[in-house]
Order: C-alpha cells, then sequence, then structure tokens
C-alpha cells in the first residue's frame, strides 16, 4: 500500500509542475500579446488557459496533500 501511495505522490508532484509551467507559459504569452499588440482578443484565451492551469495547479498540490496524510497514518 505505501509503495502505491508513493507513485500517486510521485505523479501528483509532476502534474503540479506540469501545471505550474503551463500556466507560467500562459502568462508570459498574455503579457507578450498585450506588450507587442494591444489586442484582448488572443490575452483572454491566454489568460483563461493561465486560470486553468492554476486552478489544476491547486488542485493536484490539494490531493498530494491528502496522500502525505494518508501516507503519515499509514505509517503509524
Amino acid at each position: 500500500m505505501t509503495y502505491i501511495l508513493i507513485a500517486a505522490l510521485a505523479i501528483l508532484m509532476v502534474l503540479v509542475l506540469y501545471s505550474l509551467v503551463r500556466g507560467i507559459i500562459a502568462f508570459l504569452q498574455t503579457t507578450k500579446v498585450d506588450l507587442e499588440s494591444g489586442e484582448s482578443q488572443t490575452s483572454t484565451e491566454m489568460q483563461a488557459l493561465q486560470n486553468k492551469m492554476m486552478f489544476n495547479r491547486v488542485k493536484y498540490q490539494a490531493l498530494a496533500i491528502v496522500v502525505v496524510a494518508i501516507l503519515l497514518a499509514v505509517s503509524r
């Protein structure tokens, strides 16, 4: 059981990192589009992607905390 939880924790950590990087990239692209064109059509799409990725990051972090709590409970 412990090995499964450790594997789940590792997967969640990778998902957190992926969501964080995608969110930062979307933020940088939004800033770049705003500076270059001044139009808000494409930046609105990028802001939606940024919000989605940051929400996913928070979700995966919460699941990772739950897995750590279960690991602590199992180890006692």
